[in-house]
């Protein structure tokens, strides 16, 4: 465990249980999921004065509706927490919560601040449509909606159309590159459905999760606790006649909250408890966009050697599952035992609200650390249009000796 004050560390993590597109989060609105997870990780300390908090970082990849464009300072005023708590939001679409990680964790290393708060939130149910404006005024013909949701949107006439294909369309390509059979992706979901499942069953979520007012919801909406391969094999492709994605082996759209305590070490007689895991090292890395789903393999490598190890001492990752032939990529590019990835399920399963997803995995992540004894784990995503960031987190309660 480092001792450099200017170290930034988690203490805590929570979530809202996230639902799918139309279900019971759909409802309510991104602003005031966001408030529900950021006054939730300041009252799990309740040491922390409210007024201590330096900075919210939160992520949101649609920032066009009910959000009111800075999410994050949405959320401090409508979490209670006194005004003076400035707040701030970051948009790298799908990696948008652990790059507000990251940058919470920039703040701290560089004495900027002792204590953020650090998330994401998305409603893809209710991301609005926008029209364009028009390029002179009182236009004769019709304008189209487009829908925010997800994907490309008012694309730009000069950027190459190899660049815009959808995102299940550049997974393709990348399944064809590698090779990835419909088996092993139906194989992967199958798994992912199965070990959410029983993660809750078994209790792993019952202290990441925090409830929503107003919403009844005992668990993530999408995990299906019957999948089987025999099941999805018989679902219609999605993008590609003659390709492998379908609804089942790629995420769901979804709806969702999550925040993350950051502090230095120094703030932990302010927070009012220990750090769980250090930010041992992060890594960003960019490709051509329709390879997107591969961007997170040279960020985890960057990240881990910022890090100082190797794969070979990591014992814990939590790859955000955007599509199984990206995860399944990504996994045997870096050679490491499949069985340490997403034990406790993945997105296909619990759902990928897309600037809430780093904040999840970063929670998930550290619980799995925590209560297995691992030092060394590792979190990762990929994100549209060509990126990918990654987190190495050591655990600060494992044996010093303890290599995994």
């Amino acid at each position: 465990m480092a001792s450099d004050s200017a170290t930034a560390f988690v203490y805590d993590a929570v979530r809202t249980a996230f639902g799918k597109f139309g279900g019971a989060l759909a409802k309510t609105r991104p602003d005031d999921l966001a408030a529900t997870v950021v006054r939730a990780v300041v009252d799990r300390s309740p040491k922390l004065p409210a007024e201590a908090v330096d900075e919210v970082i939160l992520g949101l990849a649609n920032g066009a509706g009910e959000d009111n464009r800075d999410v994050a300072r949405m959320a401090v005023l409508l979490a209670g927490l006194p005004t003076s708590v400035p707040g701030t939001t970051v948009n790298r679409l799908c990696g948008s919560g652990l790059d507000a990680v990251i940058n919470g964790a920039r703040a701290l290393e560089t004495g900027d601040a002792q204590v953020v708060l650090a998330g994401g939130v998305e409603s893809m149910s209710r991301a609005p449509w926008v029209l364009p404006k028009p390029d002179r005024a009182f236009p004769a013909g019709d304008l189209a909606a487009a829908s925010t949701t997800l994907g490309w949107r008012l694309v730009n006439p000069r950027m190459p159309k190899e660049w815009t294909v959808s995102l299940g369309g550049a997974n393709e390509l990348l399944q064809q590159k590698f090779g990835i059979s419909r088996q092993r992706q139906d194989e992967f979901a199958a798994r992912s459905h199965r070990l959410a499942d029983a993660a809750w069953t078994e209790g792993f979520y019952d202290d990441l999760i925090v409830a929503v007012d107003g919403v009844e919801q005992g668990r993530d909406e999408g995990i299906r606790p019957g999948t089987t391969v025999e099941r999805l094999a018989e679902l219609k492709l999605a993008f590609d006649p003659q390709g492998t994605i379908t609804a089942g082996n790629a995420s769901p759209l979804s709806d969702g909250a999550s925040a993350v305590l950051l502090g230095t070490e120094a703030a932990a007689a302010t927070i009012g408890r220990d750090p769980l895991a250090r930010i041992a090292g992060r890594g960003v890395f960019a490709l051509d966009p329709r390879d997107f789903g591969f961007a997170p393999v040279e960020a985890a490598n960057r990240a881990l050697a910022r890090a100082g190890i190797g794969w070979d001492q990591v014992g814990a990752v939590e790859l955000n599952e955007a599509f199984a032939v990206q995860s399944l990529a990504c996994v045997d590019a870096w050679k490491i035992d499949p069985e340490i990835v997403n034990t406790c399920g993945g997105a296909i399963a619990l759902g990928h609200p897309l600037g809430a997803s780093g904040g999840r995995i970063i929670g998930t992540l550290l619980e799995r650390m925590r209560r297995d004894s691992i030092r060394w784990g590792v979190a990762a995503i990929c994100i549209g249009v060509g990126q990918g960031l990654a987190v190495v987190l050591e655990n600060v309660l494992a044996t010093e000796g303890a290599s995994r």
